[in-house]
Formats: structure tokens, sequence, C-alpha cells
């Protein structure tokens, strides 16, 4: 059998877990070759050679060795360089890191095994919008909007998504797919100020500076409410970062 050749690539670590005595799972989001699980030996020894940097918030440079069956193993991290450091900012604020967490799960989530740049691009750009904004739910938020439209599940957030309707409209729900006029609206549908709408249309749009502009305390708390609503409805299950933050 022919052996796979290694590879490079950029990659988030979107998640991790000890492996044996010494070892860690690494569940890294690659630019070019989606979603890859893999193993850094030794990583957890105090003299590795790159531990610190296989950690969350970093955008790494990594050389990858893939297994010897596809699918079935771990990949293995051969050597992994530092890109971007995006911890400063986040890891020591708690309403900042839950929301990178957030971030990073709603990836690991949304992402398949294949090229991704746009979902890779994606969580960079949160990252460092994240870094030094006073609000960093609406930056999670943004986030959902911009990656589930990627994904397939764009909202219609003016006109009516079951009838198209023109709006603005002041209801939604995410079965229908984003807003519902009078006539339409399901059982259940949420409402909402118009204003909501039109800052999560903002912010799916990466309009952010002018989405906050528009911001009030009720607004930011529907559209949080509506952004995750969204996101969990999709992928059938709750995310456990959102969770904490609620708790928080």
């Amino acid at each position: 059998m022919a052996t796979r050749p290694s590879f490079r690539d950029r990659a988030f670590v979107v998640r991790t877990y000890d492996f044996g005595e010494a070892d860690r799972v690494v569940v890294l989001l690659t630019r070019n070759h989606g979603l890859v699980r893999s193993v850094a030996k030794g990583v957890r020894k105090a003299k590795s050679r790159f531990g610190s940097r296989v950690q969350m918030f970093v955008e790494l440079d990594v050389q990858l060795y893939p297994a010897r069956n596809q699918g079935r193993g771990l990949a293995t991290i051969t050597q992994a360089d530092t890109v971007a450091y995006y911890g400063r900012g986040i890891i020591d604020d708690f309403d900042r890191y839950t929301a990178g967490c957030a971030i990073l799960e709603s990836a690991e989530r949304l992402s398949y095994a294949e090229s991704d740049g746009t979902l890779f691009d994606d969580i960079s750009h949160s990252l460092r919008l994240l870094q030094d904004t006073t609000n960093p739910t609406l930056v999670l938020d943004a986030f959902i909007l911009q990656a589930t439209a990627h994904a397939g599940w764009g909202l219609s957030l003016f006109n009516c998504a079951q009838c198209g309707r023109p709006g603005p409209h002041h209801a939604f729900h995410p079965q229908i797919g984003g807003a519902a006029c009078l006539h339409c609206r399901p059982s259940g549908s949420r409402e909402v100020e118009e204003s909501t709408l039109h800052i999560m249309w903002l912010l799916s749009g990466g309009h952010y500076a002018a989405a906050q502009e528009r911001l009030t305390e009720t607004t930011a708390v529907q559209v949080h409410r509506l952004a995750t609503q969204h996101l969990q409805y999709h992928l059938e299950s709750a995310v456990s970062s959102l969770k904490i933050m609620e708790q928080a």
C-alpha cells in the first residue's frame, strides 16, 4: 500500500482531550482540508516542542502525517508554528472567552471533511474582533449568522420567509427560515422588534459596526436569542458553550 504524503495547512484548534499518558487528541479546523482529527504526541510533557502552541485561539501552520487508514485513525501533528495569537484579551475575560469557545464549537459542528476556507476566515475575523470588543455576544451572533448562511441555512430577514410578502415583519421562526408575516407565522413564533431583524440582516452581511450602532438592550437580547435558536434548530442539538453563556 502506498504511503499517503504528509501535508501542511493553516488550522485552528476547535477541541482537545487527553490521550494516554502524554499525548493529546486535537481536532483541527483547517483551511484546505476541512476538519482533521489528529494527535499531538508527547504534547503534555514539560519539554514538548510545540505544546504551548497547540491550543485554542491560536492560528497555526501545521505539518500533518495522515492516518494510515483514512477515516479510521488520527493524523499526527509533526510540526506546529504560530501564525497569529488571539488569546490576548480573550482568555482573561469570561464573556469573551465563552463567546470564543462558542465560536469554535459552532464552527466544528458546521464544518465538513473538505476544504472550507470561508469558515476558516470567519473564525479568524471573529477572534480578531473578540479581542477588543465591548460586546462579545454580538461578535458571536455575527459569526453564527454568517457561518450558517455559508452552510446553506441563510435567513430571510425582511421578506416573509414563507410567502415572500415584503416586510418589515415582527415575528421570527427558524423552521420557516426567518421573518414571518401575520398570515404565515407558525405557532411558537417569537414576537420581535422590527429593528432586531434589521440588525440581524446587517450582521449577516458583515456590517458589524453599523449593527452595533443600532443596538439597544432589548434588541441585543432578541438578536442573540434568535441567532442561537436558529443555529441549534439546524444542528438539531444544543451547543455546550452556549449553555455556559446562558448560565453566567
